[in-house]
């Protein structure tokens, strides 16, 4: 899964492999502002603070598919 940050106004940042190197590309609105070696470069385009990271759950079962498990409570032997 690929990590991805967004902050104000439409901005993303991901990383990306540009001339067999490892960059943080800025994008804003779906465009490349730039592709940046370093976290300080990154700073220049985007507030750091302002940036989430992008965190996806993983799916959950239908309710149709999940099986219950039938026990007994100690309280009722």
């Amino acid at each position: 899964m690929e990590r991805r940050w967004v902050g104000l106004d439409g901005y993303e940042v991901v990383g990306a492999v540009r001339a067999g190197r490892q960059v943080l590309r800025v994008r804003r609105h779906g465009r490349v502002v730039a592709d940046c070696s370093s976290v300080a470069e990154v700073a220049r385009h985007v507030d750091l603070a302002d940036l989430c990271e992008v965190v996806e759950l993983p799916v959950r079962a239908p309710a149709a598919e999940i099986v219950a498990e039938a026990g007994t409570s100690s309280h009722h032997r």
